[in-house]
């Protein structure tokens, strides 16, 4: 369960967060371990769901990034890919290409500019992001809860 707040802590009061004196209050320090604990749960829940469906958490992320983009066809680019996940562009062409083997996304040309490479998700990569993505959702709901009592 990611909600620190079940072992007993209670969620600050957002008055005496911050002492008088600029430092942190005893609930800030409360707040901000329950808030590390959460999310350190939520990553070990979300690696564990992840190998499950036969991915990396890079390889996830990658797979949103596309899948979650504003192109109304679900493609992106490297230098898009880049933006989204704010890493730099050696790694994520490094990280396509591993995922390319993997079958998981596939390049396609633009038709407007040949220069241009598309990335899409494969069906293949479409049904791991998919497991993926349903396999969290209740560890996406706790998180939100642990965030929301903050």
């Amino acid at each position: 369960m990611l909600s620190a707040y079940a072992n007993g802590a209670t969620k600050p009061s957002g008055a005496n967060l911050t002492a008088t004196n600029g430092r942190p209050s005893p609930a800030e320090y409360r707040a901000a371990a329950a808030l590390r604990a959460g999310l350190r749960q939520f990553s070990q829940a979300s690696d564990r769901v992840l190998q499950k469906h036969g991915l990396t958490a890079e390889r996830y992320e990658l797979l949103l990034a596309i899948k979650g983009t504003e192109h109304a066809n679900e493609r992106a680019t490297v230098s898009e890919l880049t933006a989204a996940l704010g890493v730099a562009q050696s790694s994520v062409t490094q990280l396509v290409r591993r995922v390319e083997d993997a079958g998981l996304v596939c390049r396609e040309v633009s038709a407007s500019d040949a220069r241009v490479r598309y990335l899409r998700l494969t069906k293949l990569g479409e049904r791991q992001l998919a497991k993926s993505v349903a396999g969290l959702r209740e560890e996406r709901a706790q998180l939100r809860s642990v965030l929301n009592q903050l």
